[in-house]
């Protein structure tokens, strides 16, 4: 965990979007986001900074409230009709067990739960050191299959293995270069 720095901070429900246009121009990658039916629900936008961690804002409307466990997934397929279970098990960048409180923990693409509003709406931000947006790196999101990301319908319990007891995949979204 030394590597991880990794800072969840929920924006206040009634400020502007998750992202201004300057920072959404200089985004590198984002993942536009669905729901079960197909329909477009919002965007986790990743961009690398100068010094190597990266930052990753998300903005999503019309979702259940409540804690949800939000991971990045091992393969860049979201197909609603399996329930999203195309985006396979939990990104790992070296055989990493799952959670922050496992041994050998956590995933490289294990992030904090977050928590969706009572009007639907969640908008937050992250900073990690365990992904990257270098396609050739072992920890990089957009190389070989690519990756996704999955909002599920419960919380993380940050120990169970391998997905956290985070239940059904709710949102799914391929990460792609902007």
């Amino acid at each position: 965990m030394k590597r991880l720095v990794l800072a969840a901070s929920v924006l206040a429900l009634l400020t502007g979007p998750a992202l201004s246009q300057a920072e959404s121009a200089d985004a590198g990658a984002s993942a536009p986001m669905v729901d079960g039916d197909g329909n477009g629900i919002g965007t986790v936008t990743f961009r690398q900074s100068v010094s190597g961690i990266l930052h990753i804002f998300v903005e999503m409307t019309d979702l259940p409230p409540g804690p949800r466990g939000f991971h990045i997934h091992e393969r860049g397929v979201c197909d609603p009709e399996d329930g999203f279970e195309s985006a396979g098990g939990h990104f790992t960048a070296g055989g990493e067990g799952h959670g922050i409180h496992s041994a050998d923990g956590p995933h490289a693409g294990d992030l904090p739960n977050v928590h969706v509003g009572q009007d639907g709406i969640l908008r937050v931000e992250f900073f990690t050191e365990r992904m990257s947006l270098d396609e050739n790196a072992d920890n990089g999101l957009l190389g070989g299959e690519g990756t996704a990301v999955i909002l599920h319908a419960e919380a993380d319990d940050y120990a169970t293995h391998p997905h956290g007891n985070a239940g059904d995949r709710i949102a799914c979204g391929v990460v792609e270069p902007v």
